[in-house]
């Protein structure tokens, strides 16, 4: 059975990147677009990067032009409306297919993982996964959740994550 941690994705420059690089990280994976009424999230998402990256947050941002063809552009173009418009420093991914045959392998399976309102199919731009630090995919979240109301469920499973670092107070 595949884990979180058994994928890889290009980054917009390219180069693979394994999932596993992000073991002991909550992770948010967002399938998202630049021509979207969503697009704004992009300041939100990279709000919650700036606040708790360094407590151990990863968040992956993977566009897709699958929905009203709202993320027309080409890697650079991408690149350059996230941190133009947005000042992205998140990890941006290439242009993946999220539904259908050619959809992605890990959206299968966070798809597979987390079903939807409606099943599995991603409904719109913006959908949202959160894993927690061993790569478990924890909740799904539709286009209309911002990160601001994400920002309550990735505190607790950082939290989570400082509980089992914190050492040993028994004294033994």
């Amino acid at each position: 059975m595949s884990t979180f941690y058994d994928y890889e994705a290009n980054a917009l420059s390219g180069e693979p990147i394994q999932m596993s690089n992000y073991k002991g990280k909550v992770v948010l994976i967002v399938n998202t677009a630049s021509k979207c009424g969503f697009t704004p999230q992009y300041e939100g998402l990279q709000k919650l990067h700036e606040k708790y990256y360094e407590q151990g947050l990863a968040i992956l941002g993977f566009p897709c032009n699958q929905f009203g063809k709202q993320e027309p552009g080409d890697a650079e173009t991408i690149k350059n409306d996230c941190l133009v418009n947005y000042g992205v420093s998140f990890q941006m991914f290439e242009k993946v297919k999220v539904n259908g045959e050619d959809a992605h392998p890990l959206f299968e399976y966070l798809k597979n993982e987390l079903k939807g309102s409606i099943g599995k199919s991603i409904r719109w731009n913006f959908t949202k996964f959160l894993l927690d630090s061993s790569g478990q995919p924890i909740k799904r979240f539709s286009s209309k959740t911002t990160p601001k109301n994400i920002e309550k469920y990735i505190v607790e499973l950082l939290e989570s994550i400082e509980q089992n670092n914190a050492p040993d107070q028994t004294g033994d």
